[in-house]
């Protein structure tokens, strides 16, 4: 039986990870999101706090890889930590996929795992992501206009820069929610029932 595995892309404020986070908790399965950057920093030897700096971001060409970070294995002292942790984050994915049933947040994993997931893109409208991030995180609004279309434009461009697909493009994906339409209980149980028919 092949493992059933959902990836969820999601724009900034959405609610994509706390949904993707109470699906997996719902289903008994595992989440990764962040813990990817974990994985990736043990199976590697590089330092934790190197590869959240540049965690769902691309290369810039103007910017020097890290190099002074002793412990780091020498095969990665000249490459951009971009580079490395895409290249790490992909060969985790795929073994997570091997391993069992998951959900997998943003980092390209419906790309890598191409035809073996059902992927999901939650989005909603800019003025509701604004509001769930003055409210989340405490941000005034004019600070949390800035940071929604900021992140937009980092996730958009890691998912276009690491893959021939545009992230925005919703014909490549399985299904495509608005978080603003629907009770996360709604939404929950739509994607539960995607899971059980997988």
């Amino acid at each position: 039986m092949t493992n059933r595995i959902i990836t969820i892309n999601r724009m900034y404020g959405s609610n994509g990870r706390l949904i993707g986070k109470a699906l997996a908790e719902r289903l008994d399965i595992p989440f990764y999101d962040k813990e990817l950057i974990t994985l990736a920093s043990q199976e590697n030897d590089i330092p934790l706090e190197e590869l959240k700096k540049v965690d769902e971001t691309r290369a810039n060409q103007w910017h020097l890889p890290v190099k002074d970070a002793m412990q780091m294995e020498p095969q990665y002292h000249f490459q951009p930590m971009n580079d490395v942790l895409f290249g790490s984050q992909s060969k985790i994915i795929h073994d997570l996929a091997e391993k069992g049933d998951c959900i997998l947040a943003g980092r390209c994993a419906d790309q890598i795992l191409e035809n073996k997931c059902k992927s999901i893109f939650i989005f909603a409208p800019f003025e509701y992501r604004v509001i769930n991030i003055m409210e989340r995180i405490g941000r005034e609004e004019r600070s949390a206009r800035s940071l929604v279309k900021k992140m937009d434009k980092r996730r958009r461009s890691y998912y276009e820069y690491f893959t021939d697909a545009k992230w925005l493009d919703m014909t490549h994906y399985d299904l495509c929610l608005d978080s603003s339409k629907f009770s996360q209980k709604h939404i929950l149980d739509m994607l539960e029932a995607l899971y059980r028919d997988m």
